[in-house]
């Protein structure tokens, strides 16, 4: 970081408020305690750093601590609010999307993120289309993860031009 004024001033503020909350006797103070509170302070300080400072470097991991601290934050105050694998690839894609706009890169992991957020979401719903893809590739299924590592090695070995 070249200047850390602002990332240390809206941590220190985000954890003043935290501790505040801790102190006081108020349920909808009570709703700011935990650990995602944590996760969403350091999101939140992340992206006013990179956004002051041009470190657009830092857009990603603040995107994605901000927004896995929100919707870990929503989800225990509200029992409708959606749960789950999905919602964690669905923030991903976002974090890849916003991060990319300033970045020369990640609209494609943020698609494919995206992708996968939403088979996840409507597969499970008894959707004739998705129950047929999942029906067909029920044995391929067990081994999905060595797509992913096979993807992972071809990333790593390929020369960079």
């Amino acid at each position: 970081m070249k200047t850390r004024t602002v990332f240390a001033g809206i941590l220190f503020i985000g954890l003043g408020l935290y501790f505040l909350a801790g102190q006081m006797e108020s349920p909808l103070f009570h709703f700011f305690q935990g650990w995602p509170a944590l996760l969403a302070i350091c999101g939140a300080a992340l992206l006013g750093q990179a956004h002051s400072a041009r470190e657009y470097a830092y857009l990603f991991p603040g995107f994605l601590l901000l927004g896995f601290g929100v919707e870990l934050l929503l989800a225990s105050a509200f029992s409708a609010w959606p749960r789950g694998v999905n919602m964690f690839f669905f923030l991903i894609a976002l974090a890849f999307f916003a991060s990319s706009r300033k970045q020369k890169g990640g609209a494609g992991f943020g698609v494919l993120f995206l992708l996968l957020a939403v088979l996840l979401t409507f597969s499970g719903r008894g959707q004739p289309f998705f129950h047929l893809v999942q029906a067909g590739l029920s044995s391929v299924w067990k081994f999905w993860p060595l797509g992913l590592i096979a993807i992972g090695v071809y990333i790593l070995w390929t020369r960079r031009k």
